[in-house]
């Protein structure tokens, strides 16, 4: 009974420390935690077994391990000495919590890590003026005007108008090839 207890705590231990760390669920304290699954431990203790659970956490979201990657690194982790490794109980709790919350943790890192707001659509076109309001046909120079859609998640998207002469067409195109650069030199290195 006193081990399904503790793998009951661990378990939820596990759950509060990805609503803290991963879903921003600020009523999550440290604190909370010991209160509710640790009452009988020292600070120090459940300090020590909270930042470890908090590191494997970390490692197995920020490798996205699938099931075999999973099994390996807990194997690994069973095998350490002392108080660095995990127990067969901690595995199986980590391996039970990673296989039913993956998906939700990759998808709120992923959410975290975007900028906002956030590019939707762009839309271009060329203008040439044929004539002026007194029907002169003063030939002047092509405007390329273009349309970005930008948005925040949840919310309508908002408009920006730009307009660009050749020289600035040229000025956006060259700079867009220096970065293409600057990724082709960073992929061929890696």
């Amino acid at each position: 009974m006193a081990n399904m207890e503790a793998t009951k705590s661990l378990s939820g231990l596990l759950n509060g420390i990805s609503q803290m760390v991963y879903y921003n669920n600020r009523e999550i304290t440290e604190e909370l935690l010991k209160e509710q699954l640790y009452p009988e431990v020292t600070q120090e203790e459940f300090k020590a077994l909270h930042d470890k659970m908090k590191a494997l956490l970390k490692s197995m979201a920020t490798a996205d391990m699938d099931h075999g990657q999973l099994e390996a690194f807990l194997t690994a982790q069973t095998k350490k000495h002392g108080g660095s490794g995990v127990s067969a109980e901690q595995a199986a709790a980590l391996s039970r919590f990673w296989k039913s919350q993956r998906v939700r943790v990759r998808d709120s890192l992923l959410a975290q890590s975007r900028w906002e707001p956030a590019f939707r659509g762009l839309s271009w076109r060329v203008d040439l003026q044929a004539a002026d309001s007194h029907g002169n046909t003063d030939h002047s120079s092509p405007v390329a005007l273009m349309e970005l859609e930008l948005g925040r998640a949840g919310q309508d998207s908002e408009f920006v108008c730009l307009e660009f002469d050749e020289a600035k067409v040229n000025h956006v195109l060259k700079k867009m090839a220096d970065i293409q650069e600057s990724i082709d030199r960073i992929v061929h290195r890696t």
